[in-house]
Formats: structure tokens, C-alpha cells, sequence
């Protein structure tokens, strides 16, 4: 789940791997960098973070921050989190493999597989839900966020995609002209999600688990469907919430995920995310003419092509990956064409601050200053 609008505007650990990152002294000023810059995205608006980098065959992992509001307990560097529209990635990953099994093409209208569903569904293809140039109302606008107390209301409640896409397609269109206009749309990935069941016959989260997750061996990674619970260690996790007497932080760790679906509702780790973006982008979930086909934007002004996005370090190197906001938590995902250099960054945020250009500096390090340094 993208963010979709930015709400109200330490203890350190360091995790050494045997015969990675610490095996040599030329690589402590990398490690001192890579913290401090960690450090640095905690201070800018974050209750705690962690981070895995990988930059060839040497592994840093860190954390800063609390695991808890208003405690010193550590951030478990191995801490599960929700990963929101990174989940995006998985999707779309599964759907390029159909297109691979030539069980379905990417330039299939909508409507041949989910008839009477979209207005204009003939119009609209999966190629442009994937790359959100369909044009159809993002559903998660819908319905209450924070700091509305309302949001609270939802916070156990079970949905259906059917009954979330019926939300979204009450309001027009953003664009007149599918594919002209990028338009971030949630709705786009729930329809995927039913239209992989249609191909499958099985829910999305089969595809992906029986697809990615148990070949990868993602053991830290799943599609939780309804169970608000993170299993294993993991940091808890914050919205801020408006009362009487001012706005306050809840802990907002356990929710029924089905809100945000086939667009966000995945569980996962650093490390599982960086074996992901590695396998992918190595090809070994994609034969290469689809893997480009990812990597081609929907329009000229975006760096996002079918569930994949990109951007271009300070040293000019081009990373891979995705970002995603599951409100109560925030991750970016990206790695290297090559796959020899990623980087791995999970936050609970406290949503008082802007993290981004302490984030950008960290991946930054992470792809840039660190590798030079190594």
C-alpha cells in the first residue's frame, strides 16, 4: 500500500556476520556510515528502523530506535513487518509468469477476464493496472484515515476486493484515456488479485506462495489474509490518532490486513526482501524480455513500470525495488541490476517528521558510499 498521503507532518545494535561486513578493519568506517545515516532516518520521524545492506558478499545489518514507544528496548535486526506495496511486486511478478505460460497476456482487457466488473473494461488492460495508468479510483479513498478516530472503527473489520472495487468504481475515472496517465491506484492490484484466481483457480496468495515464496525459501514472508497478527520478533507499530486533548500515537501492530489485499497486505523481513529483489532481478522468476517489460514505465514521467520501480542514486547508479506504507510501517526494498548491491530499510514511524531525505542518504550509502568503501 503506497502512501497515500503524509500524516501530520537511541539504542543501536549491530548485528556482525561471520565472514561478511566486520571481517576486515578497511570495512568499520562503511559500518560507522551505514549507522550513523540509520541513526539519522530515526531522528527525522521514526520510533525505530532497521536495515540489511548486501554489497557483494558482505551483509551489515543494524537497527536504531526503540522496538517500543517510550521504552529503550532494541529493534530485533531480524524484525518482521508489514511491507505494504512491496507486496505490489509480488503480484505483478506472479502475473508476468502467467504471461509467460501464455495463460494470459498483459494486453488483455480487463473485461475478458473479470466480465461486467469495470465500467470501460474493454478499454482498460492489465498491462495498465499494473503500471497504474488505468485511470480507475484508488478505493482506499473511500474510507476513513488517519487521524479520524472513524479509522479506528475499521481497524478488525473483514473485507471483500468485490466490495472494496464496488467503492471505488461509484467515483469517475481519474483520466479519460486509459494509459496516458499515471495514477496510483490500489483498486488496479485488487483486480489482479481476482484475475489470478480466475486464470489459477486459486487465490492469489497460493499463486504467490506456491510461485515465489517456497521456491525463494522466503520462511520469514506470507500473505497473513485476515489474522492481524505479526508472528516472531518484530518492532510495534504507530498511527497517530486525533482525541480531545490533542493527537496521540496507538499502537496499531494488530489489524485485519484484508483492507489492503493483492495491494499490501504482505509480511516480511530485510532479508527476505533482499533474497527477493536478487532473485528477480537475476531472472530467475522471469525470463528476461518480461523482466524488461518491468522495468518499462507506463509514462514518460514516472519510474514505475509493472509493479517495479527504480531510482537514481547520488553516484548514478540505477537501483530496482519498491517502497511501501503500511501506515503503522514504512519500507523501501532495492537493489542493483546486478543484484551485488541492496539495500533493505523497515521504520515504524512516530508521523512527525518527513523521513525522506534521510532515507534517500542512507540508501544512498548503502549503494554508493559503502561499496566504495569496502
Amino acid at each position: 500500500m503506497k502512501r497515500v498521503l503524509k500524516i501530520l507532518a537511541t539504542a543501536m545494535v549491530v548485528v556482525a556476520v561471520p565472514g561478511v561486513a566486520n571481517a576486515s578493519s578497511s570495512a568499520k568506517p562503511a559500518q560507522g556510515e551505514l549507522q550513523q545515516r540509520l541513526d539519522q532516518v530515526v531522528a527525522a520521524g521514526s520510533v525505530g528502523a532497521l536495515a540489511e545492506v548486501r554489497t557483494g558478499d558482505r551483509v551489515w545489518r543494524g537497527t536504531s530506535g526503540a522496538a517500543v514507544l517510550g521504552t529503550t528496548r532494541a529493534v530485533p535486526v531480524d524484525g518482521r513487518y508489514r511491507i505494504g506495496s512491496v507486496t505490489k511486486t509480488f503480484v505483478a511478478t506472479v502475473v508476468l509468469q502467467l504471461a509467460d505460460e501464455r495463460r494470459l497476456r498483459l494486453d488483455d482487457p480487463v473485461e475478458k477476464w473479470l466480465p461486467g466488473v469495470v465500467p470501460n473494461g474493454q478499454n482498460i488492460t492489465l498491462r495498465q493496472l499494473l503500471n497504474h495508468t488505468s485511470g480507475l479510483y484508488d478505493y482506499l479513498y473511500t474510507i476513513p484515515f488517519p487521524p479520524s478516530q472513524a479509522f479506528l472503527a475499521n481497524r478488525w473489520r473483514t473485507w471483500n476486493p468485490e466490495e472494496q472495487i464496488r467503492q471505488a468504481l461509484v467515483h469517475p475515472p481519474t483520466s479519460e484515456t486509459p494509459g496516458t496517465t499515471y495514477a496510483y491506484s490500489n483498486t488496479g492490484y485488487l483486480l489482479l488479485g481476482q484475475v489470478i484466481e480466475k486464470v489459477t483457480g486459486k487465490p492469489y496468495a497460493k499463486a504467490i506462495e506456491r510461485r515465489i515464496i517456497r521456491p525463494l525459501k522466503l520462511r520469514d514472508t506470507e500473505l497473513p489474509g485476515t489474522s492481524p497478527w505479526i508472528r516472531g520478533p518484530h518492532p510495534r507499530g504507530y498511527v497517530p490518532i486525533e482525541y480531545a486533548d490533542g493527537v496521540r500515537l496507538v499502537d496499531y501492530t494488530e489489524m485485519n490486513p484484508s483492507v489492503m489485499g493483492a495491494g499490501g497486505e504482505m509480511i516480511s523481513t530485510n532479508q527476505d526482501l533482499n533474497k527477493f529483489f536478487a532473485a528477480l532481478l537475476a531472472g530467475d522468476l522471469l525470463p528476461r524480455h518480461l523482466l524488461d517489460e518491468m522495468k518499462t514505465p507506463g509514462t514518460e514521467t514516472k519510474k514505475y513500470g509493472l509493479g517495479l520501480a527504480w531510482r537514481d542514486t547520488e553516484c548514478g547508479v540505477r537501483v530496482y525495488g519498491n517502497d511501501g506504507d503500511a501506515l503503522a510501517y514504512n519500507v523501501w526494498s532495492f537493489s542493483t541490476e546486478d543484484g551485488r548491491r541492496q539495500a533493505t530499510l523497515a521504520l515504524t514511524p512516530n508521523h512527525d517528521g518527513d523521513v525522506d531525505d534521510a532515507v534517500k542518504a542512507f540508501l544512498d550509502e548503502a549503494v554508493c558510499g559503502h561499496n566504495d568503501r569496502k
